[in-house]
């Protein structure tokens, strides 16, 4: 496992979730690729409402003719392995916006596999 605190770098990706690579979910190839890079780790979260440079609205609202919905893809890591990440977004983000924040990882603790392991809350059961 990766292990990372102090000073980082966080990439988000905003893509819509209709968009495709290869005829797979965007967000899934980034997701991936960033899980074969080493990459500490990467979420995706979906937006409910939200524009872009298309300046289209895309909404969530059931009278809505939009479902392309806003994503963000979420990464941390060290500033080294997300620089080192960033060709692959280049290649994979046709259209979208990527960002790149200085941040500080506070805590960064996974899940270990087997009996005895931290639970559902936190604790050694």
């Amino acid at each position: 496992m990766t292990r990372l605190t102090g000073s980082a770098l966080r990439v988000t990706v905003f893509i819509g979730e209709n968009d495709t690579w290869h005829h797979k979910p965007l967000y899934s190839e980034i997701v991936h690729r960033a899980h074969a890079a080493g990459l500490a780790g990467a979420s995706v979260f979906r937006g409910i409402e939200g524009f872009g440079a298309s300046s289209l609205i895309h909404t969530s609202r059931l009278l809505s003719m939009s479902e392309d919905l806003p994503v963000a893809i979420v990464v941390v890591d060290t500033e080294e392995r997300v620089r080192a990440f960033l060709p692959q977004l280049d290649e994979l983000v046709a259209e979208g916006l990527v960002i790149l924040d200085d941040c500080e990882v506070i805590r960064y603790v996974g899940r270990e596999d087997g009996p005895g392991t931290a639970g559902a809350r936190g604790r050694k059961s």
